[in-house]
Formats: structure tokens, C-alpha cells, sequence
């Protein structure tokens, strides 16, 4: 099992979410600043199975819009191991 922390911008959000959702995700958001970024930014908590990774990583970046600006990153990426997963 993997946990996918996704940082995106809070413009994207929306897109972003629908789109893991609609692929049967589970997506969980938090508000954050500042950091990757420097902006506005929502961090996307996605818990999955390890097959799932680049499908997830693929909708994340096709819902994420263009940058006008080459400083600025649509995403910053983590996928972490999950050793132990417990839901009650």
C-alpha cells in the first residue's frame, strides 16, 4: 500500500479531486501555505494500492492547468510506503 501527498495549487484543487474520485480514489483535502510553492495550496492525501501510483500521478497531471510562469510547479509529488493500515 502506498500514501500519495500531493501539493497543488488551490486553483487546481477542484479538477484534481474529481478526477481521482472518478477513478474510484479516495482523496482526502487539506488547506496549506507557503513552502513548494509559496502560494495557496491544497495537499491531497491519497491512500492506494501500489498499481494504482502512476494512474493516480497521470490524473494529477493532466488536471493540473498550465503555468504561464517557468518558476512556478503545478505539483509537488511524495509517495510514501504504508506499513500498517487500520479504518474503523
Amino acid at each position: 500500500m502506498k500514501l500519495i501527498i500531493a501539493i497543488i495549487r488551490d486553483i487546481d484543487n477542484d479538477t484534481v479531486s474529481h478526477g481521482l474520485t472518478s477513478a474510484g480514489l479516495r482523496v482526502t483535502q487539506v488547506a496549506s501555505t507557503g513552502g513548494f510553492l509559496r502560494r495557496g495550496n491544497s495537499t491531497l492525501l491519497i491512500g492506494l494500492e501500489d498499481e494504482q501510483v502512476e494512474s493516480a500521478i497521470e490524473i494529477i497531471r493532466k488536471n493540473c492547468s498550465p503555468v504561464t510562469d517557468s518558476e512556478t510547479r503545478r505539483a509537488s509529488i511524495f509517495v510514501l510506503n504504508v506499513n500498517q493500515y487500520v479504518h474503523f
